[in-house]
């Protein structure tokens, strides 16, 4: 038994290893394809690159790791089946499940692990990764000049060459014309040059421009109508323009500003503010409930609205509130009624936005509390589909077992997705969503470990030929 256990779960462990980490490399490509315009072209150096991108692959463990184990399990089970090695641990008189125990021992240890690790690690690696990837969006792009083009990267400015020439000493630039827009009074100040020479200073926190042959147009508004006080013209043979490029620097937001995340917080954390929630949103409901009251008033034979005090022969019960009350005392009355109704239901709609508002945080609040657990559980229901399923196709490598696996994955993701969608809406309790793949899974995998268990031929194609062979003989006897 040490010996059969011993190589089922070697058999396991490398095709384990080697899925987890392509399928690790397949979401981190696509994370790059998302994302690969706002990284490129603004000057980052290869350690920010890399650090969120292992940021990145800790916030993809949440969908790798169910989908390694599946694929691992098929190809375990698959390469033990297609090489008759199952067979041969069957004939022994090992059942199945004997077989599968080190691999379910072993699964479980790994079910804990995902749960600790969505738990304390997972947190931690979204609030690192969702505040770089803020910063990294918000980074501008470094400073580059185009032909024939207006720059406004700088701010407060906006450059625009003719011709940009390379040399050894820097950027020549022909035909210069820059609009200084920083003391906010639109294009009233303009820079124009023949030639000029673009450079960076050691310390690369300003830029300059060397300028030759131009003129500066400076308009400015004078005390009353006077001509020549609003135009000032400028000519130089040289001068020197010095830009700020500290807006270019990469700079990181406080991270706590992040913190209060649904998917950056951990289990504690969670409970907490759905706790917190639910308190304002009882207290919204019962605050609705009360600004309503003063709303409700019922005036019968009162002076409210001079009606008829000291009038006899009067049912208010019979003829309305209003009996008694001449057409001016009843046109104020109706006029008031109609104000309290507008009033009560403005009232009333606003609080009953603030509660469906608070309503949605909390749903977002228990949707992450029971994705923590649906990822250790997703991996035991994969485990006992691929398994068994491996054991039933008797097909290794990474042929018909990806094709399999990765059908069966899709099922489970789509299935999770509506139900958390339907969660956010509103239209499932979150228990119900969050659960409802597993739920459904979960028959499945007990199906598929019985038919393996009974050497089940669910997926051999020579079965089904045989089967219908035969209805369509006895269907020609029928007939005869």
């Amino acid at each position: 038994m040490k010996k059969v256990h011993l190589l089922i779960i070697k058999a396991f462990i490398r095709p384990f290893i080697v899925t987890f980490f392509i399928v690790m490399f397949v979401l981190l490509m696509l994370f790059l394809f998302k994302y690969i315009d706002d990284l490129i072209g603004k000057g980052f150096e290869w350690y920010v690159i890399l650090q969120l991108l292992m940021y990145a692959a800790a916030t993809n463990v949440a969908m790798a790791l169910p989908l390694a184990v599946l694929l691992s399990s098929i190809m375990t089970f698959g390469n033990l089946g297609e090489n008759y090695e199952l067979v041969a641990i069957k004939s022994a008189g090992i059942s199945l499940q004997k077989a599968m125990a080190p691999l379910v021992a072993m699964v479980v240890g790994l079910s804990i692990a995902a749960f600790l690790f969505s738990d304390f690690m997972l947190p931690v690696a979204n609030l690192k990764m969702g505040s770089l990837l803020y910063d990294v969006r918000n980074q501008k792009a470094a400073f580059l000049i185009e032909e024939g083009v207006f720059n406004n990267s700088i701010p407060g400015y906006s450059i625009r060459v003719k011709q940009k020439l390379q040399t050894d000493s820097g950027d020549v630039l022909k035909d210069i014309v820059i609009y200084d827009q920083s003391k906010g009074t639109g294009n009233t100040n303009v820079l124009m040059a023949n030639e000029g020479e673009m450079y960076k200073t050691e310390d690369k926190k300003f830029l300059i421009l060397k300028l030759k042959d131009g003129v500066r147009y400076e308009e400015s508004n004078g005390k009353g109508y006077d001509p020549r006080e609003r135009l000032t013209r400028f000519n130089f043979k040289e001068t020197e323009q010095r830009f700020d490029l500290s807006s270019f620097n990469f700079k990181r937001e406080d991270e706590n500003l992040f913190k209060n995340n649904f998917q950056m917080m951990n289990l504690k954390e969670l409970d907490s503010a759905e706790k917190d929630t639910r308190v304002r949103y009882d207290s919204i409901r019962t605050l609705g409930a009360k600004s309503l009251e003063s709303y409700y008033k019922i005036y019968y034979g009162t002076a409210k609205y001079g009606s008829a005090v000291g009038k006899t022969g009067l049912n208010f019960k019979k003829d309305g509130v209003l009996a008694g009350l001449d057409s001016a005392q009843h046109a104020a009355a109706v006029t008031a009624a109609l104000d309290n109704v507008r009033y009560a239901k403005d009232g009333l709609e606003t609080h009953t936005f603030q509660a469906e508002e608070f309503m949605k945080t909390i749903r977002r609040y228990l949707v992450e509390y029971n994705r923590k657990f649906t990822l250790s559980v997703s991996c035991l229901v994969l485990f006992f589909i691929g398994a068994p399923l491996g054991a039933i196709i008797r097909k290794g490598g990474l042929g018909l077992p990806v094709v399999v696996s990765v059908i069966f994955f899709l099922v489970y993701h789509v299935i999770s997705t509506v139900g958390e969608k339907s969660v956010k809406e509103g239209s499932l309790s979150p228990v119900m969503g969050m659960w409802i793949a597993i739920f459904v899974l979960t028959p499945l995998g007990l199906f598929l470990t019985y038919k393996a268990t009974v050497d089940s031929a669910l997926f051999d194609t020579d079965s089904y030929k045989n089967f219908f062979k035969k209805l369509l003989k006895r269907k020609e006897k029928n007939i005869q």
